[in-house]
């Protein structure tokens, strides 16, 4: 079965066998619809109801079709990790029904229940949330703490066959690919210049342990100002855990985008940097190397992403908002790690 991305029409069908098969004959899927507030791929919401009654409310996530199954196209890879971090106590969602299998759906799935709550979309928050920055600044520093509640996790009891720790040198390197596909020569030499200072300054690479890959507010659901769960995990990886706390950092920071396209009412990150170590219960020096190798990372993302949309491969304008910041990502990063060099030279 060929699926087109958040076609509700294609899964209607075998997803209301799936519920009768599950809950009865009676069953009904209903209101189901594209998830779009803060999720990506194909991703569902839909609620079982069987007379006036609502049973439960699911999310339904499926790997693409006809794409192979590695990384964050493997959707069912979520399944384990969801099933351990819930079992822990960690605000993930509970998934009662998922599958390697194309027997449903005709490619990989799984189902999770719906948490209650939406994310803050860190550039436009949705109204229910006040927009203050003592209101917008706690979300973050309520996403911190529970970064290092997370990040507390012992994936090597719970998790131990589930993936392989990734070495921080790999990860570094892996970006040289997407950088090279900068449209703008400038990007290209500004991301080198950042690439070389990242290099030069390589950390250890500890603490080790479970990460989430794109953690920040966007990623968190908030109930009347409440945490209620962490969401979107398909970028989630063991490995150097600072990578996660550098990345909420760089959203945070204002510094890093561009005066028309900016998180809305973000706290300064050194005040993330300081709610997640003071949480923690430790320092962590080598923060900032992490913090501006985020800025490297996304702008080589950005780099790629830009291209695709302006060549027509991957059409989606919000990716024009986003060269607006390149040259602030990238700036900003090696304004820390020529910062962060001079410190250790005194």
């Amino acid at each position: 079965m060929a699926l087109a991305p958040l076609n509700v029409s294609t899964i209607a069908e075998p997803l209301q066998r799936f519920v009768a098969a599950h809950y009865g004959a009676h069953a009904r899927a209903a209101n189901l619809k594209p998830m779009e507030l803060g999720h990506a791929g194909l991703t569902y919401g839909f609620d079982v109801e069987q007379g006036s009654a609502t049973l439960a409310r699911f999310v339904l996530r499926l790997a693409p079709p006809g794409v192979r199954r590695h990384g964050n196209t493997d959707v069912y890879r979520q399944a384990p990790l969801l099933r351990a971090l819930q079992s822990q106590g960690q605000p993930a969602p509970k998934v009662p029904w998922a599958s390697p299998d194309e027997d449903w759906f005709g490619t990989p799935f799984i189902m999770m229940e719906r948490l209650p709550g939406i994310p803050c979309l860190i550039w436009d928050p949705d109204p229910q949330f006040v927009r203050t920055e003592q209101a917008i600044g706690e979300l973050w520093r309520e996403s911190a703490r529970a970064l290092a509640d997370l990040h507390d996790f012992d994936w090597q009891r719970h998790l131990a066959d589930w993936e392989k720790p990734r070495p921080l040198m790999e990860e570094v390197l892996r970006w040289d690919g997407v950088l090279a596909k900068a449209q703008e020569p400038q990007w290209l030499a500004a991301g080198q210049r950042v690439r070389e200072l990242v290099l030069a300054q390589m950390p250890q690479g500890e603490p080790v342990g479970l990460i989430h890959g794109d953690f920040q507010p966007g990623n968190v659901l908030f109930d009347a100002d409440r945490l209620t769960g962490i969401v979107d995990w398909e970028l989630s990886s063991i490995g150097a855990q600072l990578l996660d706390v550098g990345w909420m950092m760089m959203m945070s920071d204002r510094r890093s985008w561009h005066p028309d396209f900016c998180p809305v009412l973000s706290p300064d990150p050194e005040i993330l940097r300081e709610v997640y170590q003071t949480h923690r219960g430790r320092q962590f020096p080598d923060i900032d190397w992490y913090w501006a190798f985020a800025g490297y990372r996304f702008g080589t993302i950005c780099c790629l992403n830009v291209r695709l949309h302006r060549t027509g491969k991957r059409h989606d304008p919000i990716w024009e908002n986003f060269a607006l910041a390149v040259p602030s990502l990238f700036g900003r990063a090696e304004q820390i790690l020529t910062a962060r060099r001079r410190a250790s030279s005194t």
